[in-house]
């Protein structure tokens, strides 16, 4: 399974289990985003960690993510991420819209 989501005081905790977050399987990120959502889960960490690479297909799902927090007055977090994937996040300037923390401890800390 690309995708494993766990659940830890009403926020959703999506791990990425793929080394490519790209157009073959960002449609299925964004499904679990819109599942989650429907069930009126409206704080989400994405834990990306065994991720070393993300297209524009990748960053539109994780921009999902985001909206659909927002739209909610919930949270969502980015954690775990690799160099070249935080490299492609500042120079797409998302560092500056999307919450990002080093680790999964971390980003369940912002959210508390």
């Amino acid at each position: 399974m690309d995708f494993t989501v766990t659940q830890e005081n009403g926020t959703a905790i999506v791990q990425v289990n793929v080394e490519r977050l790209n157009a073959s399987n960002a449609s299925g990120l964004k499904s679990e985003l819109t599942v989650l959502s429907k069930q009126s889960i409206n704080n989400i960490v994405i834990d990306m960690s065994k991720t070393k690479y993300c297209d524009s297909s990748g960053l539109s799902a994780l921009l999902l993510a985001n909206r659909l927090c927002k739209d909610t007055n919930g949270m969502f977090v980015l954690c775990g991420l690799q160099e070249n994937v935080q490299k492609l996040i500042s120079i797409a300037q998302l560092d500056k819209v999307l919450n990002i923390a080093a680790d999964k401890e971390a980003a369940m800390s912002q959210i508390a």
